[in-house]
């Protein structure tokens, strides 16, 4: 992406987490603020933009349910779009939480889009420094959407507008307020984008700068990304849509290449969620469409 574009993934992120807190149930997560800030006409349009692109997903869906286009777009959401959004906020915070209930005082996150969290949880606001690390343009069409919503800026909430994937600053977070203390750092659907090399450059520096007991939860795909179709070509066609968008997909793992990764960062593995696991976790038993995504992973890696 370019440093003067916003963000189109994670707008279309906060559409796919809006769309399931006001209509799939049960929740897996409930981003309940991310209706607040998409408008009416932005929301109409990606619906009807996907509805439109149904062929391009399934023909078969596409002739079966022509005449329903709010099935249509359910279907394109919950098998395509969701999945992993969802799954993987739900396990991020689930850890953080956790990791709060034991005294954490700094949460980074890293390309933080439309991310809400702050908003969620008001009642953290004395006991938890957040820092929101991201493009200038896509952190500057934040803070408009905020207003626009009426939602004030805390003064935990810290926007660090930076392109951490070429250049972390360390300096830029100091600024802010960031202090050499226990972190904890979330990198979600950023992993793929980025290099074998850069990926290892971007976590070894995070880790040089932050005491032991700091961690990370991060998703990535494993080594079947470029031949797994997935369900409904899914798999394919989310790396069709990325190279088509000019952001291709770039990396992809074994799980020993993202352990030794890891090492040499000082990072042990403290969990690691499969697909299937995943799916066990959040998806069992739903009478819909939503299930894991095949050959994207969670890992949650703690310094040594």
């Amino acid at each position: 992406m370019k440093q003067n574009e916003s963000s189109l993934t994670s707008l279309i992120s906060a559409f796919g987490r809006a769309y399931h807190s006001q209509y799939d149930t049960p929740k897996i997560f409930d981003d309940f603020i991310a209706k607040d800030l998409i408008s009416q006409k932005e929301f109409s349009d990606i619906k009807e933009n996907m509805i439109q692109g149904i062929a391009f997903f399934n023909t078969d869906i596409a002739q079966r349910f022509q005449d329903d286009p709010d099935e249509i777009l359910k279907w394109i959401t919950q098998v395509q779009l969701s999945p992993t959004t969802l799954a993987r906020a739900a396990y991020c915070e689930k850890v953080l939480l956790n990791e709060v209930r034991l005294g954490l005082k700094q949460y980074v996150i890293l390309g933080a889009g439309l991310d809400t969290f702050c908003f969620r949880y008001p009642e953290l606001r004395n006991s938890l420094e957040i820092f929101e690390v991201d493009y200038p343009a896509t952190q500057e069409h934040k803070k408009q959407r905020l207003d626009d919503a009426n939602l004030k800026i805390p003064s935990h909430l810290h926007f660090v507008p930076m392109d951490f994937t070429h250049h972390l600053s360390f300096q830029n977070l100091l600024a802010q307020g960031f202090e050499h203390q226990k972190t904890f750092f979330s990198l979600l659907g950023v992993s793929y984008y980025l290099t074998k090399e850069e990926n290892a450059k971007l976590i070894n520096h995070l880790f040089a700068q932050v005491p032991s007991g700091s961690s990370i939860v991060f998703d990535y795909a494993d080594e079947n990304l470029f031949k797994e179709k997935g369900m409904s070509n899914r798999v394919d066609n989310m790396v069709k849509m990325a190279s088509a968008g000019g952001e291709p997909m770039k990396a992809c793992f074994n799980y020993y290449e993202i352990e030794n990764m890891l090492e040499k960062s000082d990072l042990l593995i403290y969990e690691h969620l499969s697909p299937a696991t995943i799916n066990d976790l959040f998806f069992e038993n739903r009478t819909d469409y939503l299930t894991a995504f095949e050959t994207i992973h969670y890992i949650h890696a703690i310094k040594k």
